[in-house]
C-alpha cells in the first residue's frame, strides 16, 4: 500500500468513533420510553414491550407481518423512543416462562393499558378477571363490561387485544361453546387452552 493510499484511508477514518449504545445509561437518563425485547415460547417468539407504567404489548412476532411492524405501531402510538432493553423484561419474561411450564396460573407484572379505550378497555379488564382454568362466553364479558348486548363488540375489543396470554382472551368462546376466533390464530387458542384445562375439551 502507498503512503498516499494510507493517508487517505486513514483520513476517511472517523477519529473518534462512537461508543456501543448503552441501554442502562440510556435507562438511567430516562431516554427510554418503550423497552422492548423478543422471546421464545412454545406458541412462537412474542415481542414483548413495556414502559415505566408496565407490559404495554405482547405480539406474536406474525401477527402484524413482522416485529419491525409492531415496533413501528408503537412508536407511533407511544413514542419513537422504542429500544431493546432486555432486563427490563425479565419479570415478564419469568412469568411466561412459568405459565408455559405449567407453573404458573396468574400474571403479576404491572400493565399499561394505554393501547385500549372505552369500552374495549371495559371488556379486556373482564377478561383479566376470568380464572386459569376457566372460560367465559363473549356475551358473558360483554355483560360485565357494561353492555349485555355488546358480544360482537366485545369480539373487536378481544381481537384487536394488545396483551394476548397475560390478558387471556384465548379463554373467550362462542356461548355454544365453540372456539371463535384469536389474534394468533386458531391453534395457538388451543395451544393456550390445552396448557390450562386440555385441549380435548374443545377440538
Amino acid at each position: 500500500m502507498t503512503d498516499a493510499l494510507e493517508r487517505a484511508l486513514r483520513a476517511a477514518l472517523p477519529s473518534d468513533p462512537a461508543p456501543p449504545f448503552d441501554t442502562e445509561a440510556a435507562g438511567a437518563a430516562s431516554l427510554i420510553d418503550v423497552a422492548y425485547v423478543e422471546h421464545a415460547t412454545p406458541v412462537g417468539t412474542l415481542l414483548l414491550a413495556a414502559t415505566p407504567r408496565g407490559l404495554v404489548r405482547v405480539a406474536y412476532a406474525d401477527e402484524d407481518g413482522s416485529i419491525e411492524a409492531s415496533l413501528s405501531a408503537l412508536a407511533r402510538s407511544v413514542s419513537p423512543r422504542v429500544i431493546a432493553a432486555p432486563r427490563r423484561l425479565d419479570a415478564a419474561r419469568r412469568e411466561l416462562d412459568e405459565y408455559f411450564a405449567g407453573a404458573r396460573d396468574r400474571f403479576e407484572v404491572p400493565l399499561d393499558w394505554r393501547l385500549t379505550h372505552g369500552f374495549g378497555r371495559r371488556v379486556l379488564r373482564s377478561t383479566a378477571r376470568i380464572p386459569y382454568g376457566s372460560v367465559s362466553s363473549y356475551g358473558q364479558v360483554a355483560t360485565a363490561a357494561g353492555s349485555p348486548r355488546g358480544s360482537r363488540a366485545a369480539g373487536n375489543a378481544l381481537g384487536a387485544n394488545p396483551l394476548p396470554i397475560v390478558v387471556p382472551c384465548h379463554r373467550v368462546l362462542h356461548s355454544g361453546g365453540g372456539l371463535g376466533g384469536y389474534t394468533g390464530g386458531v391453534e395457538r387458542k388451543l395451544t393456550l387452552l390445552a396448557i390450562e384445562r386440555g385441549a380435548e375439551r374443545y377440538r
